[in-house]
């Protein structure tokens, strides 16, 4: 499994990033087939101690991603946050694949994440700060659903398998969802 750790306002030391790259390292024994995983540590002055330190991580399963961020007063302890609650989803996971019979039709397909920061003014308004892209697969709005929750995100981007076109599924105010798709003129 390849671990890509960034770091943002935070210089620890190598035994701390080794610690880390580590215990994200043994997640591939929920998973085998666990591709790639992407860590953030962030250090931000709060002011409350116990949330000084932030993890974010980033694991990619043949197309699922699945995500956790945590906080607390070390790297070390939040590292430990983050992978158990990453752990939990994988088992998670794991059950609706298994449980279900989908079988590798969860897995299906190829999934990447990439983002690039680039800042740039859009006209008079706000400026656009992060731009991410990411491969999109064919999938059900089941699936969508299920990706959407293990990801933690209010809305989805997926190309519908009814339909065959880009479809946002978003999370509603009252908990339900709802379903974009765009009709060409």
């Amino acid at each position: 499994m390849k671990v890509e750790i960034i770091h943002k306002n935070f210089d620890g030391p190598e035994d701390v990033l080794s610690y880390v790259r580590k215990k994200v390292t043994k997640l591939s024994r929920y998973l085998p087939n666990l591709d790639e995983a992407k860590v953030e540590i962030r250090e931000e002055n709060t002011r409350s101690p116990k949330d000084r330190f932030g993890v974010q991580i980033t694991v990619n399963t043949k197309g699922t991603l699945l995500r956790a961020e945590e906080r607390r007063d070390s790297v070390q302890a939040a590292a430990d946050a983050a992978v158990e609650v990453i752990a939990r989803q994988i088992k998670r996971f794991k059950g609706k694949r298994y449980d279900k019979g989908r079988g590798v039709s969860v897995t299906r397909g190829v999934s990447g994440f990439e983002g690039d920061t680039v800042k740039r003014r859009v006209g008079s308004g706000p400026t656009l700060v992060k731009t991410k892209k990411f491969l999109t697969r064919v999938m059900s709005i089941e699936e969508a659903s299920e990706q959407m929750e293990l990801l933690g995100h209010d809305f989805f981007l997926f190309v519908s398998a009814e339909s065959g076109s880009l479809s946002l599924l978003y999370r509603r105010r009252d908990g339900n969802y709802g379903l974009i798709e765009p009709e060409l003129s």
